[in-house]
């Protein structure tokens, strides 16, 4: 942990000297990163926040996968010269860049293995749903349109919780990511009440999940003396939030800010969460286990709905709940699953 603190803190101030050089050397006010460094989200928060830049804006695919779009923009622009047009508030399309999963797809696979679902004839009657699944404590494998380009889940294949559970970052973790536990995971925050949630400016930006901030001392709880009397990862077991799944040991979180026109079914369904519960806060991590890619297709989703502790998967307007699968029982599982591998 040491080791890795100093490796972090380096880095920090590293980034920290290039950017005031390039701010010096150009006198610009905005700057625009891309590269694997670019997604180390804590260098990019201490940039913002110390005010080198007025705007920070980071390429959601930053690392190597960047560099095919990358080749493509300069073939366009610079050896095509085709004119440049600036779009607001940024070309990448919420990074929603991949394949598309429709209804009748999903139907068409889940008929033909005989798996279960519900149908919803609306959105509202969805989104209605599965908030109060959230808050009931349920985990949603949440798949909606087209898939997102590059290492973060924004929405659209993504597992969601509630926030305000002490036992949600544990129970994800080694249930469901398996992975270690003290793992934190990701807030999605409504932007209009991005302030009221963490130490940002009003209504900042950060859709693509690039920023850290710390959670706002309204949220914050007095655990002084606890955090103090904890050694190692007993901390994560102290409570330093309203939102205690999402929040680091040092009070931070790794945000990501969800609007109407770039997240669609996403935002409804947050909106849907704060009318019921107050709170407009999800837990957002990419639908996927440890060592694998974030899923792709229905089949991807319904392979690791089946493999883990979810407990219900979401796709499009199709629901899946687990108790129901012919799957569900876990010395089936195993033999089910075997029906989805390669030849």
């Amino acid at each position: 942990m040491d080791v890795a603190a100093s490796v972090q803190k380096v880095t920090e101030e590293i980034m920290l000297r290039m950017s005031r050089h390039v701010r010096a050397v150009t006198g610009k006010k905005n700057l625009c990163l891309a590269g694997g460094v670019a997604l180390n989200c804590v260098c990019n928060g201490r940039i913002l926040r110390e005010g080198v830049f007025e705007n920070v804006w980071i390429q959601p695919a930053a690392g190597d996968a960047g560099g095919a779009l990358g080749a493509a923009l300069f073939v366009w622009y610079q050896l095509l010269e085709n004119p440049r047009k600036i779009v607001k508030p940024d070309g990448q399309h919420a990074s929603l860049l991949g394949p598309d999963i429709r209804d009748e797809e999903a139907r068409a696979f889940l008929d033909s293995i005989g798996a279960p679902y519900e149908f919803f004839p609306s959105d509202d009657a969805i989104y209605d749903e599965v908030a109060d699944l959230i808050i009931g404590g349920k985990v949603i494998g949440w798949v909606q349109g087209r898939m997102e380009f590059g290492p973060r889940a924004l929405g659209c294949r993504s597992i969601l919780g509630d926030p305000r559970s002490a036992e949600m970052q544990k129970l994800m973790n080694l249930k469901i990511k398996f992975r270690e536990s003290f793992r934190p995971f990701a807030p999605s925050v409504m932007r209009e009440r991005v302030q009221d949630f963490f130490e940002t400016r009003p209504n900042e930006e950060s859709p693509y999940m690039l920023l850290v901030a710390d959670v706002h001392p309204s949220q914050r709880r007095d655990n002084g003396a606890a955090m103090r009397d904890a050694r190692g990862l007993a901390k994560l077991d102290v409570e330093r939030s309203t939102i205690p799944a999402v929040t680091h040991v040092d009070n931070s979180a790794r945000i990501q800010t969800v609007e109407p026109d770039r997240h669609g079914r996403f935002y409804n369904l947050m909106k849907r969460f704060e009318e019921k519960s107050g709170c407009a806060v999800l837990i957002n991590t990419s639908f996927n286990i440890r060592g694998e890619p974030i899923v792709c297709t229905v089949q991807d989703a319904y392979r690791c709905f089946m493999a883990t502790n979810i407990d219900v998967l979401v796709l499009g307007r199709l629901l899946l709940r687990k108790e129901k699968q012919p799957g569900a029982k876990q010395h089936e599982v195993d033999q089910y699953l075997s029906r989805f591998q390669p030849d």
